[in-house]
């Protein structure tokens, strides 16, 4: 026999979030991991969630995506979203013991090989409700090179988004996990450390971006493939030259 649980029933949210919808996330999956919700259990409704967390629906449907996407919920229309049983083997990767250069030129072997794929897969099942998100995101991260600024949250979103667009939970999964470690510059000074115009380095990531969105807007598996292979490629040459620099200079 399934529950339902409103909105007063889970505990209060305890901190700020970098994000909003990964604060409705967080709290949610909290509540599953402490026994407060169990599967079967059905989750607050979208207006509940939103009083509750004072955020827009856009977001709760955000969150809801998220927590589908990494196994914690699914939605059965009409009904409502449910929290299923989710596998116990977690993943081996700890997103804050990426450190060091060698630690992000070694996650971007796996991401070139990961999020190539994910991309030919985002081209050939994307929405275009998706589409448009990755079109919303793509102008934040314009207008903030625009501005100077690393647009770290941003690019994370990006590379989310073509991983929700994949229909596989699991690229999501994988993702999520490792929050912005998935970004170099998150990581490490890469303009810094390539002796780059932090200027010139954004808005040549800006410009790989674009390709890939522009290729997944086609819907062109084999360009997307391409240009996301080319983006991470060129980030792990890029840091790959500055680590060979600082070697040198240090030798």
């Amino acid at each position: 026999m399934t529950s339902t649980f409103t909105a007063q029933t889970l505990p209060p949210p305890r901190k700020k979030h970098r994000t909003l919808a990964q604060g409705v996330v967080e709290h949610i999956t909290g509540s599953i991991q402490q026994g407060v919700l169990k599967p079967g259990d059905k989750l607050p409704t979208e207006s509940a969630i939103m009083e509750q967390h004072g955020v827009s629906r856009t977001v709760v449907r955000e969150a809801i995506s998220h927590l589908q996407a990494a196994g914690w919920a699914q939605t059965r229309h009409g009904i409502g979203t449910f929290v299923i049983e989710r596998s116990k083997a977690g993943l081996a990767i700890n997103a804050e013991s990426i450190v060091t250069v060698m630690d992000v030129l070694a996650m971007l072997e796996l991401r070139i090989s990961m999020e190539a794929e994910a991309a030919w897969l985002a081209a050939a099942r994307r929405s275009e409700a998706q589409v448009a998100e990755l079109a919303k995101v793509l102008g934040a991260m314009q207008r903030s090179v625009a501005r100077g600024s690393p647009a770290v949250d941003a690019d994370v979103q990006f590379h989310l988004l073509i991983a929700q667009s994949t229909g596989n939970r699991y690229f999501v999964d994988i993702l999520s996990q490792l929050g912005t470690a998935i970004i170099p510059r998150a990581r490490v000074n890469m303009p810094q450390l390539g002796h780059d115009d932090p200027a010139v380095y954004l808005e040549r990531v800006n410009r790989e971006h674009e390709d890939i969105f522009n290729a997944i807007l086609r819907k062109d598996p084999e360009a997307a493939r391409a240009a996301m292979r080319t983006h991470l490629s060129n980030s792990r040459e890029r840091l790959r030259q500055a680590q060979q620099q600082l070697e040198s200079n240090g030798a």
